[in-house]
């Protein structure tokens, strides 16, 4: 059985709140603080849940559903000089091996579905928050990640929009975000870790990045009480 399977990796936005109109000297660019880990197992997948407050001057946080066109589009294709989509099968020789990041199946190309596999570049501004992971080994933290093998995956997500009206408020609020998965104490068992966050706004700003304490999965376990 293939590891990414057994994990069983998902996202879920548990919360997003804010309040409008706040202070008029918030900045344009996002401002985060980091307000809360915890650990939730469950008799399925188990949640890790990561709570930040936000400040944002003209509240263009959140992408919704249909925020998929150019910058928010999920891949860029790659193509050759001749300016032909580079297939699996005419790949240059430093294109990488198959893997499901750098590499799509069948993709649609606009709106043609192309029965290929196609080099793909996965585009960072499909995301708004941005999640990193780190394990503490012998007093040092080196990340975790979940890109490499035998993974080949990502905990980067979306939060919806914090306002439905593009005319621009200041907002402050918090952000619930967890990620779903049936491996974190096969992945973490009693390892020190920290995770490290930060988000972006519709203008593609991105804001401050900050880190959770340093804990392990048994000292953020939800209590069941």
């Amino acid at each position: 059985m293939r590891l990414k399977s057994y994990l069983g990796i998902f996202f879920l936005l548990l919360l997003a709140a804010a309040c409008i109109n706040p202070p008029d000297n918030f900045p344009s660019v996002p401002k985060i603080t980091f307000e809360s880990i915890e650990y939730a197992p469950t008799s399925g997948s188990d949640s890790l849940i990561i709570g930040i407050d936000f400040q944002d001057a003209e509240g263009d946080l959140g992408l919704s559903g249909t925020d998929n066109a150019p910058p928010f589009h999920e891949l860029d294709f790659l193509r050759n000089s001749a300016g032909e989509l580079i297939t699996y099968g005419t790949r240059p020789a430093d294109a990488p091996s198959y893997n499901p990041i750098d590499w799509s199946v069948n993709p649609l190309v606009g709106n043609v579905r192309v029965n290929d596999t196609i080099w793909v570049k996965p585009n960072p501004n499909q995301y708004n928050i941005f999640v990193k992971f780190f394990i503490k080994r012998n007093g040092q933290f080196t990340e975790y990640r979940w890109q490499d093998p035998p993974f080949y995956t990502t905990f980067n997500g979306r939060f919806p929009r914090i306002l439905t009206s593009d005319a621009g408020q200041a907002v402050e609020g918090n952000i619930k975000y967890g990620m779903l998965s049936a491996g974190w104490e096969a992945i973490f068992r009693t390892d020190t870790i920290r995770i490290d966050v930060s988000i972006q706004d519709r203008a593609l700003n991105r804001s401050n990045e900050v880190s959770s304490p340093e804990v392990t999965l048994r000292q953020i376990t939800r209590s069941s009480n």
